[in-house]
């Protein structure tokens, strides 16, 4: 989210301690792929969000409605996923985490990057797919 002076006068007591999100959107129904995320290459479609790490999924969903006027129509779905480093297989994974839909509650919204283990480094990755567009897995 980004913090306006007034914003941090209403509550002095949390600590300033923003995250610069490197967020993805696609909107052709599936994730990018791993590989996309190779040799300090990445998409071209990136929002850069200073956020807390409490921030929602309905939050997040909110401002990226903001940059993309597609996103704000009733009942577009917004699928979240982790992109994160994987020592192990020397690569990057790509983790699903949630999703929302724009003007209607769902499960999801209050979900935090915190509580998915989001950490300084990774990315986010969103398929914003419009109502009446078949979902379909993506990955």
């Amino acid at each position: 989210m980004v913090v306006i002076q007034e914003e941090i006068k209403k509550d002095p007591e949390k600590p300033i301690n923003l995250q610069l999100l490197r967020v993805f959107t696609n909107n052709n129904r599936r994730h990018h792929r791993k590989d996309e995320f190779s040799h300090r290459n990445v998409p071209s479609s990136e929002l850069q969000i200073y956020t807390w790490m409490d921030a929602t999924l309905k939050e997040l969903t909110s401002l990226v409605k903001e940059v993309y006027p597609e996103a704000r129509k009733k009942g577009t779905h917004s699928n979240f996923a982790i992109v994160f480093t994987d020592i192990k297989r020397l690569g990057y994974r790509v983790k699903e985490i949630g999703s929302t839909m724009s003007r209607r509650k769902g499960t999801d919204d209050s979900m935090t990057l915190k509580s998915q283990k989001f950490h300084t480094g990774d990315y986010l990755d969103i398929v914003i797919t419009p109502p009446n567009s078949e979902h379909t897995r993506p990955y």
